[in-house]
């Protein structure tokens, strides 16, 4: 009988505490879930509950205070900057509602520049084929103040995308764009996601969004529960 396959993202016992100059803030408390590769998993909760935290603490962006936090086999707690950067290189990519593009660098610049940090070979070549999969072939050579807010988050997408990365890692990632804009960018995640089986990890505000992930959890003052839900994952 073959083994099920080790998560490729997992919390066990999660804290995270923050100083303040009003003391100590427990943005975290006791989180424990894991999320399995090819996942789609919606997170909710009211504004300030720490969902963005959470994607922080999964991603080796924040360090967790307390519990464990394991990536693509990785366990993050006592890692060195550089080690931490170096997985996340090569096992996420992530995507803010803020589209974090170098201003002064083309598209195929901005796409190409995690793959010359990991030393992949033909950069430039990967980075095309990124932005012609999410309808930017035409744009390669556009700064992004040449570009409207759809197609700046198109590069930001591709450039989580292009190195191959696990899992991807969305935070309100339609947040500064109109609605239009914003479904078509979701269209977007979710057909990359079935196309190059990556987990994909969603914070939206949008219940109806989030239910068309497989799985919801719902982050309500540092703590985490989980539901099941129908739709297309």
């Amino acid at each position: 009988m073959t083994s099920p396959a080790p998560p490729v993202l997992s919390l066990r016992d999660v804290d995270l505490t923050l100083s303040s100059r009003a003391g100590e803030v427990h943005i975290l408390q006791g989180v424990s879930l894991a999320v399995g590769q090819g996942e789609a998993v919606g997170i909710v909760g009211p504004s300030g509950s720490g969902k963005t935290s959470l994607l922080m603490v999964m991603s080796g962006l924040e360090p967790a205070t307390a519990g464990k936090v394991v990536l693509a086999g990785e366990e993050l707690s006592g890692k060195s900057e550089e080690a931490l950067a170096r997985i996340r290189r090569e096992t996420i990519g992530i995507v803010f509602q803020s589209f974090h593009l170098i201003p002064t660098l083309t598209a195929i610049e901005n796409v190409a520049i995690p793959m010359e940090f990991r030393g992949l070979p033909d950069a430039a070549g990967r980075a095309t084929q990124a932005l012609r999969r999410v309808g930017l072939g035409h744009r390669l050579d556009h700064y992004p103040g040449q570009l409207s807010g759809g197609e700046q988050q198109r590069v930001a997408i591709a450039r989580a995308l292009a190195a191959g990365a696990k899992v991807l890692l969305a935070d309100e990632p339609t947040g500064n764009l109109d609605q239009d804009t914003g479904n078509a960018i979701i269209e977007l995640l979710f057909d990359l996601k079935a196309r190059e089986g990556a987990t994909l990890l969603l914070v939206t505000h949008d219940r109806s969004l989030a239910a068309r992930c497989g799985r919801i959890i719902e982050v309500r003052d540092g703590r985490v529960s989980e539901g099941t839900v129908g739709g297309n994952p």
